[in-house]
């Protein structure tokens, strides 16, 4: 039997999964948002998926008007604490602010939002309240970033909702989806808490099949599918059902809701994958007390579709990296994962579209008691294909208009990742659910 890793304590493990980034001090904060330019036609809102008037919101901080600075951020953004910690804001606003094309040095947009949301919180103020009601009821399938802005927004509205979650727990991937270090699953709920708080009837353990969804557009006047994605994708090779194999978000999840004492965790663990899940098992991992992680990668370094900054932390981690890396089989002793086989590849052209060319006589082992697979998510195939004439792009995810969320279905819309170039951050889920909400309100209004 294989050994497992000596755990930390308790409180040595709270200290590593404590916030990657701390908050702001208020002078901090106050400093920061001096900064800020105040331009008139800002490049930063045009950068945010959910247009948030940054600007504004930051002025009002430098006022100290901390409760409209969040109302700010919120009226654009229901999720605007949890993209403050998890967007990835160095691409996004602060990739295009006007300091850091002058300065090298960008404002700290996403410091100076979560400053303001956790202002608001503190004070448990309630911003919103349902509209007057319209007697229209609409049935929201999936409780993620989207489901539930899409909910809050049409509660706004005065529109009954009813929401089928199949978790026992609300708010997706934003909730067990995203590494605990860099925000806290107490922080996450908090957020669900606020949205369900506009009288939402959400029913947990409540998965939907695709042959149920005509009974649901029979019984209210619209739906909205949030539904997101599968499973992570397989590997495809030997051993892929050894004990100790895990996938990346089943790993990842376990940090939200299990005692991080009782995580299962392998003394020497191997990530297969290159993309930022692949980097918060990686990173979680080291966290839980695995004495060494690894992650292996097909590409090269410049090919991996992590961002720097996430490769950066997890270099700081002391995650190590075999670059050009293909995974060949999983080996066990006994039931029970003993390494990871892999062949030396080569990129025959350049960019995310050169073909991967395995070298002949180049098989090595990578030892291992523990392998997580991060290959990406699956689109729920046979709960799409079960919804007649629900029309899918070739990738298998529902194609919409991108102005309302509408379907090929009347009165069925769609947002999150299930949804045809929906993006991949919770911001982007966001957006497709205020989207989607809107498109339903015009219809029935």
């Amino acid at each position: 039997m294989a050994k497992t890793a000596t755990k930390p304590s308790l409180k040595k493990l709270k200290q590593n999964f404590a916030e990657v980034h701390p908050p702001l001090a208020s002078d901090e904060a106050r400093a920061e948002a001096a900064r800020c330019l105040y331009c008139f036609d800002a490049p930063c809102i045009r950068a945010c998926p959910t247009h948030i008037d940054i600007p504004s919101f930051i002025r009002k901080i430098s006022h100290d008007d901390l409760l409209g600075s969040a109302k700010t951020i919120l009226d654009a953004n229901i999720f605007g604490g949890s993209c403050a910690r998890v967007c990835p804001t160095d691409v996004l606003c602060e990739g295009a602010c006007v300091d850091n094309t002058l300065l090298k040095d960008p404002v700290q947009i996403g410091r100076l939002q979560r400053f303001a949301c956790d202002a608001a919180e503190a004070a448990e103020v309630q911003f919103y309240h349902p509209g007057q009601s319209t007697g229209r009821s609409v049935a929201i399938i999936g409780a993620g970033p989207a489901g539930l802005t899409c909910a809050h927004d049409l509660r706004k509205a005065g529109h009954r909702v009813t929401m089928l979650e199949a978790r026992s727990v609300a708010g997706g991937l934003n909730t067990v989806g995203i590494a605990a270090y860099k925000m806290p699953t107490e922080y996450a709920l908090s957020e669900v808490d606020r949205i369900l708080r506009m009288e939402i009837d959400l029913r947990l353990k409540h998965p939907v099949g695709g042959s149920a969804l005509a009974g649901l557009l029979e019984e209210h006047d619209a739906v909205f599918l949030a539904i997101g994605l599968g499973q992570t994708a397989p590997l495809g090779i030997p051993g892929e059902n050894l004990k100790g194999v895990h996938e990346s978000l089943e790993f990842i999840s376990q940090t939200h809701t299990v005692a991080l004492t009782k995580c299962p965790i392998g003394r020497q663990v191997v990530v297969i994958g290159g993309g930022n899940t692949a980097i918060d098992a990686a990173n979680a991992a080291i966290r839980l007390g695995a004495e060494s992680v690894t992650i292996a990668y097909r590409r090269d370094e410049a090919s991996m579709p992590a961002f720097t900054h996430e490769y950066e932390l997890a270099l700081d981690s002391g995650v190590r990296f075999e670059w050009l890396s293909k995974p060949k089989r999983i080996i066990g002793k006994a039931g029970e994962v003993s390494g990871l086989r892999c062949i030396r590849t080569r990129l025959d052209g350049k960019g995310r579209k050169a073909k991967v060319v395995a070298v002949g006589k180049s098989d090595f082992t990578i030892p291992c008691d523990m392998v997580i697979k991060a290959l990406g998510q699956e689109v729920l195939h046979d709960f799409l294909s079960a919804i007649p004439k629900l029309k899918l792009d070739k990738k298998g995810r529902v194609v919409v208009d991108p102005e309302t969320g509408a379907t090929s279905i009347p009165k069925l819309f769609a947002g999150g990742d299930c949804q045809k170039d929906a993006g991949e951050e919770v911001v982007n889920a966001v957006q497709t659910g205020k989207i989607g909400a809107a498109g339903i309100n015009k219809m029935l209004t």
